[in-house]
């Protein structure tokens, strides 16, 4: 899942998913400005989304209870915010982990990618993204691990699905999927202590050439983001290499989402931005970390509805994202959450 961040106040809001959200931004678009702050000088390409479109433009629909933490199974040791929302304190600096805690963290990430490519399976027409969320709790018990989002600073659900002119951080709902979207499932489990991380786009049914290039693109912005990772690198060198590739294809960057530290914690340090930036810091073996940047269509901006959590584009643009957790090794960089041979 991405963190939610803000240049104005980056020192308040780096641990984020979730409702760290001040009030002012609940119902508003990020000011210019403020984004601007992000970008190069140079005046950014236009927004190209489709001059009609050709997909739906999607709200929240009805959204079934929450799962009870007296219903998990027994056999699930849940993380310690599974009953109150409140996660604990995650490390002040970029943590370096022990050997021990980078296979706890390569078992976690390996469910996700698990559970992901099944998930993938229901992105058909017809299917609702409640059904998702079901499969995903039932292949998370199953392992005997936690859907991570669950109860996540009161996230309702347990996956986030984003549809089309929703950024990320979409609630699975009574909606189903129609032929023409393009939706998000992002995943993270929590198992044996440790949370694993992964998302990427689907296309449902049959998607419009522009929706498809704007997936394209993104898939592989991911990886012009990871080939930036590697002992002694600049983690602001991944925003940079990832905002000049996207550029270049005529799309933008969303900068309000970033990548993030994780291990025994869901969000920490480092914030790993989208973007050019000037985050401070280099990789060190041992580190583990998100790279996940998210890819527009038309404006870099977005909107949080009232539920707190749902961003989406202020112009109804479609947007993409693709997510790995890394391990930076002594030789370069592992991907946690690549899938299985």
């Amino acid at each position: 899942c991405s963190c939610y961040s803000w240049c104005v106040f980056h020192s308040l809001l780096n641990m984020a998913t979730r409702k760290l959200f001040l009030p002012t931004l609940r119902h508003s678009t990020f000011s210019r400005s403020c984004i601007r702050q992000f970008w190069s000088r140079k005046q950014p390409p236009p927004p190209h989304p489709p001059a009609q479109k050709t997909y739906s433009v999607v709200k929240p629909c009805s959204v079934s209870p929450r799962l009870k933490p007296s219903d998990l199974p027994h056999h699930v040791k849940p993380p310690p915010y599974y009953l109150t929302g409140v996660p604990q304190q995650s490390p002040k600096y970029h943590e370096i982990k022990t050997a021990e805690s980078i296979e706890c963290m390569r078992e976690a990430c390996s469910l996700a990618r698990r559970v992901l490519t099944e998930a993938s399976k229901l992105a058909t027409v017809g299917t609702t993204t409640n059904e998702i969320d079901d499969l995903v709790n039932q292949l998370s018990f199953d392992a005997g691990a936690y859907p991570s989002p669950l109860n996540y600073r009161d996230f309702p659900k347990s996956v986030c699905t984003s549809i089309n002119n929703c950024v990320c951080h979409g609630i699975p709902d009574s909606r189903p999927l129609e032929d023409g979207d393009i939706i998000n499932i992002d995943i993270t489990v929590f198992l044996n202590g440790h949370h694993g991380d992964c998302s990427e786009t689907f296309l449902v049914g049959e998607v419009d050439t522009a929706g498809q290039e704007l997936v394209k693109v993104a898939r592989e912005a991911l990886y012009v983001g990871i080939e930036q990772c590697g002992p002694d690198k600049l983690f602001n060198g991944i925003g940079g290499a990832v905002q000049r590739f996207v550029h270049q294809q005529g799309f933008r960057v969303i900068p309000a989402f970033t990548g993030h530290g994780i291990g025994t914690y869901f969000h920490g340090p480092p914030d790993i931005y989208p973007c050019r930036n000037s985050y401070p810091g280099r990789m060190k073996p041992g580190m583990t970390f998100t790279v996940e940047p998210c890819v527009s269509e038309g404006s870099p901006e977005v909107a949080i509805l009232s539920d707190g959590w749902t961003a989406v584009s202020p112009d109804d643009s479609r947007s993409a994202q693709f997510e790995h957790t890394v391990l930076i090794t002594e030789e370069g960089v592992e991907i946690l959450t690549l899938p299985k041979e």
